[in-house]
C-alpha cells in the first residue's frame, strides 16, 4: 500500500475541511499517512503567529492522527539534491527542500498544493489533493 508524506498545506487544508481533503484521507487510511517534523515546525508556527488556542491544538491532532518521520536520517540526501539544484540555477525553500527529501528517501508520494514548486525535486512522487 502506498505511503504518503502530507505537506503543511495539505494539514491547513484538512483543519479547515477543504478541497475533500479529509475524504481523500480516510479514503488512503490515515495508518498510510505521515508528516515530517518540519511540517510540526510550520504548523507551530503558524498556531503562533495566529495566537489562537485552538490552533495549538490542531497540530496536537496532527502529531496524533499522523506518524511524524523524523529527518535526521533524511539529511545526506538533502544537502545532495540541494547542491544539485543549485547546480542547475533552481532554488527550492529550505523547508520544502527537506520534506521533499523525506518523501524520496521513505519512497513515499509527497501530498501537496504546491506540486510546482516540488516537482524539481529528482525522483519525487506527487499527488495534488486540493484538485
Amino acid at each position: 500500500m502506498a505511503q504518503y508524506l502530507l505537506d503543511t498545506n495539505i494539514c491547513i487544508s484538512m483543519f479547515k475541511d477543504k478541497y475533500g481533503v479529509r475524504q481523500r484521507l480516510l479514503e488512503v487510511s490515515l495508518k498510510n499517512c505521515f508528516v515530517s517534523e518540519i511540517t510540526i515546525a510550520e504548523l507551530f508556527y503558524g498556531a503562533a503567529k495566529s495566537g489562537k488556542a485552538e490552533h495549538f491544538k490542531d497540530v496536537e491532532q496532527v502529531m496524533n492522527l499522523f506518524g511524524v518521520i523524523p529527518i535526521f536520517p533524511n539529511l545526506k540526501l538533502y544537502g545532495e539534491l540541494k547542491a544539485e539544484l543549485e547546480a542547475k540555477g533552481l532554488r527550492i525553500d529550505e523547508f520544502d527542500l527537506l520534506i521533499g527529501a523525506t518523501s524520496v528517501c521513505n519512497k513515499m508520494t509527497m501530498v501537496t498544493a504546491n506540486t510546482k514548486h516540488f516537482e524539481r525535486i529528482p525522483h519525487i512522487r506527487l499527488e495534488d489533493w486540493t484538485k
